[in-house]
């Protein structure tokens, strides 16, 4: 109940504010998305910088022009990756990073904060954390708090995508407990098989039930169907401040863990391996349907007896999704995202030796599960409809594998319904599995054949040790690549696969159809995209790729980016300081896994203090006047 009293608690804080920028004319209607702000004023000027390599094109005559700076693609111009921030700022990020390399602080950083709060009291240690963790790496307590800095990154060619990172602290204990609690079916729990097994991947075991070890993502744990309420208010609340607040550039960011009982996810994700290898009896293929090249003939010829003796054989058989290609699904998941069918009566197959239709779940659902799935499934409608009206778009994060079959074929269906005109809603898909380049090109396949937008967001992966400590103890085949090279080479070879399939649809008359982000704070592949982005004709101005890095790392990235035009995203978390330390603990563990990365910073932030210094800007003030790449819908 904690979640949905703080979802109300938030809601009635920010109604009057909504209710101003509505009677006002401010809150932006579906067009004024599209147009700059008013208030704006664009400066012809350059700004002086260091020797690029990469050189913004001329402004077509009559165009508005605005301050773009030349790109260097080494990463090391201080001057403009700071430029953003006051001095005081530099000095905070300095001893932040220098903090996150301690390795006693790091390992205890919990117990230490745990320990503040005692001992300083709510308020000093709220300000304290303000001025130190809380102010770096999270841009404010809600969404009016956040707006002064939003408003920042906009000035400096930045834009956001708004992500409510607030978690209830657990001890381990609670947290296992709630897990198996909610991913057991109520039938009771289902026993791995004998080792090795691919589909106990979809078991649960209390040994890895605590979904936060090993990991460097938020984790939502199930509490009740009035929690997973209370989560989908707060997601519509920042769907309502990135429409307000980033002038229809920004996105927000959701997860499927948050919005229903996990335990759905988990066996529907066993029902779509179940299905793969279903359909691969018949084509003596694997992978997935499209890529087994399937035909709705090769089902007809083996069922045509079961057909004419059960009409619910050949009912199954009219409802599969197929174009003159072949077969895109066999379930009907359309019906069953749409709420017009249940788990029950969708999850079954014509079994081919009998004929006969059988269930693929590997438990029943009691009526009570059917409705929860309902629930989860009328939440993320809401969510994207409520997206689609104010144009803003939606990231659905990636979770574990174990989950992600399911939330990636939810996806999907959500795409197909609503990036019908524009993309609204984008998947995430992890280059660190051995199967994200099939995942992704059959996603794309998929989109080209039912003719709707399609968006992707890259990630390298949040969960690897997790991943491979669960595999080996559950005896089943590790899903993550072996090295950091074989997975830097997954996610160049998804982004590069994008880019074709993008300059294909383009010369096809069907330009943005495929929109994808780099989520990385790699340099290399940075670099790798901006090289296959020239390669392939991809300009800046065409918004078919965009760049991601976590609000308070890697600024000498995306702020060079920002300011030379291309289209970069900071992942921006919002929330109270008390409810986001474990937010907090994970990124200063994530900051000591990048020792490289994070010397180089304070090397650079080092650098700019002492330029200041000797130019006498120590007191600068940080004003910009870049325009952040619209990147409309449409």
């Amino acid at each position: 109940m904690a979640y949905f009293r703080l979802a109300n608690q938030h809601q009635q804080q920010l109604r009057p504010y909504f209710q101003y920028l509505s009677r006002n004319d401010i809150l932006p209607s579906k067009r004024s998305h599209f147009q700059g702000h008013p208030s704006r004023k664009l400066s012809s000027k350059p700004t002086p910088t260091s020797t690029t390599s990469i050189v913004p094109p001329t402004p077509p005559p009559g165009a508005i022009t605005v301050e773009r700076d030349k790109l260097d693609l080494s990463f090391t111009d201080a001057r403009q990756a700071y430029r953003s921030k006051s001095t005081l700022e530099i000095l905070r990020a300095w001893v932040v990073l220098r903090l996150c390399n301690v390795g006693f602080l790091v390992e205890n950083n919990e117990k230490l904060m745990k320990l503040g709060q005692r001992v300083l009291g709510k308020w000093l240690f709220g300000k304290t954390m303000e001025m130190s963790f809380y102010g770096h790496f999270v841009a404010g307590a809600d969404q009016i708090a956040i707006q002064p800095n939003l408003q920042r990154l906009r000035e400096f060619g930045v834009k956001a995508i708004l992500d409510y990172s607030v978690e209830e602290d657990l001890s381990e204990d609670a947290a296992k407990n709630k897990e198996l609690l909610s991913t057991i079916p109520s039938t009771g729990p289902d026993k791995p098989a004998p080792s090795p097994d691919p589909l106990n991947k979809y078991k649960q075991s209390s040994e890895f039930a605590d979904r936060r070890q090993k990991s460097v993502a938020r984790t939502y744990f199930y509490m009740d169907e009035a929690a997973c309420e209370g989560n989908m208010e707060i997601f519509l609340q920042s769907i309502e401040a990135v429409s307000v607040a980033t002038s229809g550039t920004g996105f927000a960011a959701i997860k499927l863990t948050a919005l229903g009982r996990p335990q759905l996810l988990m066996q529907l994700s066993e029902v779509i391996a179940r299905v793969h290898t279903y359909v691969g009896l018949v084509t003596g293929k694997r992978g997935r349907i499209i890529e087994q090249g399937a035909k709705p003939e090769d089902f007809q010829q083996k069922l045509a007896q079961a057909a004419k003796l059960d009409p619910t054989v050949q009912a199954w058989l009219d409802g599969m999704t197929y174009d003159s290609t072949g077969l895109i699904n066999v379930l009907p998941w359309t019906g069953l995202v749409d709420l017009q069918k249940g788990i029950g009566e969708s999850m079954k197959v014509a079994d081919l030796k009998t004929g006969k239709m059988e269930s693929l779940m590997p438990t029943p659902l009691s009526e009570r599960e059917e409705e929860m799935f309902k629930n989860m499934m009328r939440r993320l409608h809401k969510i994207f409809q409520r997206a689609s009206e104010l144009e803003v778009r939606v990231m659905v994060d990636a979770e574990q594998t174990y989950f992600q079959p399911a939330i990636a074929r939810i996806t999907m269906e959500m795409m197909a319904k609503y990036n019908k005109d524009k993309a609204i809603v984008f998947n995430t898909y992890q280059c660190y599995l051995k199967r994200a380049f099939d995942y992704i090109r059959t996603d794309m396949e998929q989109a080209k054949r039912q003719g709707f937008y399609f968006g992707a967001k890259l990630v390298r992966g949040a969960y690897m040790e997790q991943e491979r400590q669960r595999a080996e103890g559950m005896g089943y085949p590790d899903p993550i690549n072996e090295s950091f090279e074989k997975t830097t080479e997954m996610y160049h070879n998804c982004m590069e696969e994008g880019m074709k399939r993008s300059v294909e649809w383009k010369k096809e008359g069907k330009p943005r159809m495929i929109q994808l982000m780099a989520a990385t704070h790699n340099e290399d592949t940075v670099r790798f995209v901006i090289k296959k982005m020239k390669d392939y004709g991809i300009r800046r101005p065409d918004r078919v790729i965009s760049f991601g890095q976590l609000y308070g790392m890697c600024d000498q990235i995306s702020f060079p980016l920002g300011q030379s035009g291309y289209s970069v995203y900071k992942y921006v978390p919002y929330g109270p300081v008390a409810e986001v330390l474990p937010y907090l603990s994970r990124r200063a563990q994530e900051n000591r896994g990048f020792v490289g990365k994070t010397k180089k910073e304070m090397g650079m932030l080092r650098k700019e203090f002492f330029r200041r210094l000797l130019k006498g800007q120590l007191f600068y003030r940080p004003k910009g006047n870049y325009q952040a790449l619209k990147d409309v819908a449409k």
